[in-house]
């Protein structure tokens, strides 16, 4: 059941997206070559309870005995690693880019957010898909209107990605989210339009394209979280947390970046 929010719990789960933007906030002018990764975990853990909530993805568990709860507060994933990249004491490098993906829980809500910046000087082809990316994130999210049906917010991300030459992975998809960081429905980054539920008023999405340069296929780290591509392209990830209200979309997430730039 896709359960539908009421306004008193969107105003909840705004603090706990305005704590993600926060974060992103905080973070993006020290994405810079020589920084440590851990050095920006820390700082995310630190201003996340700070705030009196808590990492959301620190201690999350995927279900199975045999892989560990997430160890860091970010998921922070470097070139061909699509999601879920677990902060380690490594530097960034210049040309290199890096999705940071941020959640938060408060009050009993969560939100959810992601971004992928450069590192200095990135090649022209990175630029184009980190800009390609960030660009069917909207058009997707222009289709999170009440009456419209849910893969047509899939059905805008997938034309505008494989139209640029780029691929949306399968295996991982966007979601519902509330008082819990995963809710229905599942969102994919591909479907066809006019098929799939159909959107209302109060629902809650985390829109999250993930986008590759090459083949959408994927694979898992040995550590069991970080997913990969299968041939070693550059991949990209933006996500916002959506609130579709009567009169559309409605960014909870949209402290660190408006759409016009």
């Amino acid at each position: 059941m896709i359960e539908r929010k009421t306004e008193a719990d969107i105003e909840l789960m705004r603090e706990s997206n305005a704590i993600v933007s926060d974060v992103h906030r905080l973070l993006m002018p020290l994405v810079k070559e020589g920084t440590l990764v851990s050095e920006l975990d820390t700082m995310a853990e630190d201003f996340i309870r700070s705030c009196n909530a808590r990492p959301a993805f620190k201690g999350y568990s995927s279900g199975s005995k045999t892989i560990p709860p997430f160890p860091a507060t970010l998921c922070v994933s470097i070139d061909d690693e699509v999601v879920h990249g677990i902060p380690g004491p490594q530097a960034l490098k210049n040309g290199q880019i890096i999705s940071i993906d941020v959640g938060a829980e408060k009050n009993g809500f969560f939100g959810d957010g992601a971004i992928t910046l450069p590192v200095g000087t990135v090649d022209p082809e990175r630029q184009r898909l980190m800009d390609v990316t960030r660009e069917a994130l909207f058009l997707g999210i222009d289709k999170a209107v009440p009456g419209n049906h849910l893969y047509d917010i899939s059905a805008a991300i997938q034309e505008h990605v494989e139209t640029n030459g780029f691929s949306v992975v399968r295996d991982l998809v966007g979601h519902g989210i509330g008082r819990r960081l995963h809710e229905e429905p599942a969102v994919p980054n591909f479907g066809k339009a006019g098929t799939g539920p159909r959107l209302e008023a109060g629902m809650t999405l985390a829109i999250e394209p993930m986008v590759n340069y090459g083949s959408f296929k994927v694979r898992i780290a040995k550590n069991g979280w970080t997913v990969l591509t299968k041939d070693g392209s550059a991949s990209a990830h933006f996500e916002h947390t959506v609130y579709i209200s009567k009169e559309g979309p409605v960014l909870l997430t949209n402290h660190f970046e408006r759409r016009d730039g």
